[in-house]
């Protein structure tokens, strides 16, 4: 059986917002790729999806599953209504500790320095000026050595962007990186962190009411880490923190659904997934989904930009 899922994660009216330069999909573009999605596929539950990746369901033709990552109020504020008004479920997997601590994620952190200033090179010449005041420093390398293995363009971004990306990311050590993304954010964005974080992410009691309304909420684990990077203890706390977070709003955690931030698992996080009972995962491997063939803890999604809109 074919699936094609397919992720969003920014859903605004991006030209009066105030970062326009944002990744994201506008609100205009996204109704019309709900009408797109409306004539050419059937858009199904992840409760149907489940069933089908288990050999208990068979999913119609065309079927398509709407996804949305990282808890946004834009999911609630936006997505949602429109979603409802279709009778539609979008399946939404918030980090913990974003949603429940009303904590500014680094990864976010990131987005809004990119998208504050045009000047890229500004931000590559900070972080070369980090770098080398902390060379050495609990195994930080030189600039050159990061340059060469990070700044290689990808299909959505260019080389300086993925370079200053994966540098906050995960290249350097979690402490420096979070002190340099905190002070980026503070240099070219300039908003208080907590009122930036109520602002952007849902509240828990929001979640509960799309919950009620019909929506599925899964797990994304509780900070974003690149979990494929973490020690296994670590990997089974950021499990076990997004499924008590889960518990606590109700969702169900009978048969259900990771989404992998950044897309990245390992084997030691797949046998964690399979131990508590985790039926379905979803990546970022760019394909349509074949249920049967691909392995139900990795399947494929397409980006909101892969689809007319």
């Amino acid at each position: 059986m074919s699936l094609t899922i397919v992720m969003y994660h920014y859903v605004r009216d991006l030209a009066r917002s105030r970062y326009p330069a944002i990744k994201g999909r506008d609100i205009q573009s996204f109704r019309r790729q709900m009408d797109y999605l409306a004539h050419h596929y059937k858009v199904v539950t992840a409760e149907q999806v489940v069933a089908a990746a288990h050999g208990d369901g068979v999913l119609p033709e065309n079927a398509a599953w709407l996804t949305f990552d990282d808890g946004y109020m834009d999911h609630y504020q936006v997505v949602f209504p429109l979603l409802h008004e279709r009778g539609w479920q979008g399946s939404f997997f918030p980090p913990a500790r974003a949603v429940a601590n009303r904590e500014l994620l680094d990864v976010n952190r990131i987005h809004f320095v990119l998208a504050s200033t045009s000047d890229h090179q500004s931000l590559v010449t900070e972080i070369r000026a980090f770098v080398a005041a902390h060379q050495g420093v609990n195994g930080v390398r030189t600039f050159e050595d990061y340059w060469t293995e990070l700044a290689h363009a990808s299909r959505l971004d260019s080389e300086v962007v993925i370079f200053i990306k994966r540098m906050l990311q995960h290249a350097l050590p979690e402490d420096l990186r979070h002190e340099l993304a905190t002070r980026l954010f503070k240099q070219f964005v300039g908003i208080d962190e907590a009122a930036f974080a109520h602002e952007l992410y849902m509240s828990p009691d929001q979640l509960r009411m799309m919950i009620r309304c019909g929506m599925y909420v899964g797990s994304h684990g509780a900070a974003h880490y690149f979990m494929d990077r973490l020690e296994p203890a670590k990997q089974a706390d950021e499990i076990d923190a997004s499924l008590a977070f889960l518990n606590d709003l109700g969702a169900s955690t009978n048969g259900w659904v990771m989404c992998y931030p950044y897309g990245v698992y390992n084997q030691t996080l797949l046998e964690l997934l399979k131990e508590r009972s985790c039926a379905v995962g979803v990546t970022t491997k760019v394909e349509v989904a074949r249920l049967g063939h691909d392995h139900a803890l990795t399947l494929p999604r397409l980006d909101t930009n892969d689809l007319p809109g």
